[in-house]
């Protein structure tokens, strides 16, 4: 972030912007252990769900039954449930219960979590400033997301059978869940300005962009998300000394931003290292020849296919 101008800042800027960012770790930190702001404010229907897949009593029938009282989250599950990329048996299921069953109770979890979080981007009613932030956040939380759906989809075609645990609908999930941090940060920022303090704007979003992966790391770990979440919410792995598989949601993620990157001609491009083997490489070089229109018309065909 070097390029920002901090001419307003003293000589010590660094550690002016090191205290603030320690600021708000510590404010959103304790907002979540107190309950206070606590996490993104999502539908109860959301949390009992969430709360019923970390139960080793709860089942099928008991996910379902929840969701018949959020008609709307109800109908979500039936169409991604029915959707191209959960429906690879393309058989039509009409039922609730069918749905929960087809999908997984863990998977209708990862998709009503990601439903309420994508709504709440953008329906927040913060200032102008918070909403942009959010409502900006959604628009490239599900570019990330397609795009690690492509790279899987890619990766698995180049070496068919050897990479079947990488799972497209799971890649889109752990794509739009990946700054799920921010809004807690962008709430905290809100309440911060309501206090009667000030920030320029830039160094909000200096601030905002070092903060979310651990804050992200917070929230998923509150709601019992799997180390493939983690990993890509932190861009770091989790558990180094455990056996790890080839490809890796995580190197999948790193994939898609670097392409990312490289369509927005990002200029840090250079500095952003990716690691992969061959079949990770072919996937990077299908997906990067891809015209500007064709990306963007797989990007939305995706998104489309999911049902979200």
């Amino acid at each position: 972030m070097n390029h920002l101008s901090f001419y307003w800042l003293p000589d010590n800027k660094d550690k002016l912007i090191e205290s603030l960012e320690s600021e708000f770790a510590f404010l959103v930190e304790q907002s979540i252990q107190t309950g206070k702001i606590s996490l993104p404010p999502i539908p109860e229907v959301v949390i009992k769900i969430q709360r019923l897949c970390a139960s080793e009593d709860a089942g099928i029938p008991d996910i379902a039954n929840c969701l018949i009282d959020d008609p709307s989250l109800a109908a979500v599950i039936i169409r991604v449930a029915n959707s191209v990329i959960f429906n690879r048996r393309n058989i039509t299921c009409t039922d609730l219960q069918t749905a929960v069953s087809r999908l997984g109770m863990m998977r209708v979890r990862d998709i009503v979590t990601a439903q309420a979080i994508e709504q709440l981007k953008h329906s927040a009613d913060l200032n102008e400033d918070c909403n942009k932030i959010l409502v900006d956040s959604a628009v490239n939380s599900r570019e990330l997301a397609a795009t690690m759906v492509m790279v899987t989809q890619s990766i698995k075609e180049n070496a068919k059978g050897h990479y079947d645990y990488l799972e497209e609908e799971k890649s889109l999930l752990v794509g739009l869940l990946a700054d799920i941090g921010l809004f807690c940060l962008v709430n905290e920022y809100h309440l911060y300005l309501d206090k009667g303090n000030y920030l320029e704007h830039d160094l909000v979003m200096q601030i905002l962009d070092s903060r979310c992966p651990e804050t992200s790391e917070l929230v998923l770990n509150s709601w019992k998300f799997d180390s493939d979440f983690l990993e890509v919410a932190t861009n770091k792995e989790i558990d180094s000394n455990k056996e790890r598989p080839e490809i890796t949601y995580l190197d999948v993620a790193r994939m898609a931003n670097h392409l990312l990157m490289f369509r927005r001609k990002d200029e840090d491009i250079d500095e952003h290292q990716v690691e992969i083997n061959t079949t990770g490489a072919e996937a990077l070089y299908e997906i990067s020849n891809l015209s500007e229109t064709e990306f963007r018309s797989r990007v939305s065909d995706v998104i489309q296919a999911s049902g979200l």
